[in-house]
């Protein structure tokens, strides 16, 4: 999955937690998210005397999106969405879902739903 089409999937599933997501769904929109959020702090600080108006509203809109793909990933390594909240843990939470978020994913279906990287693996 390129990097367009992470980005268009996570907007398309804006508040969807069901089913799965593959790791280059979910490092390519955290990327999109990484990114977005520099050039609008570089925007804040320039427009606004370093108030964090526009990188704010922008977090608030996509706060959504990048939980419900965040939960989708850990469906795909067959987590529940659960996992997230040890994310409130300060340190510790964030190093376990990173652990958790760089893992393959299950191989064929899980209780989520089926593999993302099934119909890839057949077409190569």
């Amino acid at each position: 999955m390129d990097f367009q089409t992470a980005v268009r999937t996570c907007f398309q599933k804006y508040a969807t937690i069901s089913g799965r997501a593959r790791r280059s769904e979910y490092w390519w929109f955290f990327l999109f998210l990484m990114l977005v959020n520099l050039v609008l702090s570089l925007v804040d600080g320039v427009l606004f005397a370093d108030k964090q108006i526009l990188g704010g509203l922008f977090s608030l809109a996509t706060i959504i999106p990048a939980v419900c793909a965040g939960g989708r990933r850990l469906h795909d390594t067959g987590r529940s969405a659960w996992w997230l909240l040890i994310g409130l843990i300060p340190i510790v939470g964030t190093l376990v879902l990173l652990f958790f978020f760089v893992q393959k994913g299950t191989e064929g279906s899980n209780e989520y739903g089926p593999d993302p990287l099934a119909g890839e693996l057949q077409a190569a």
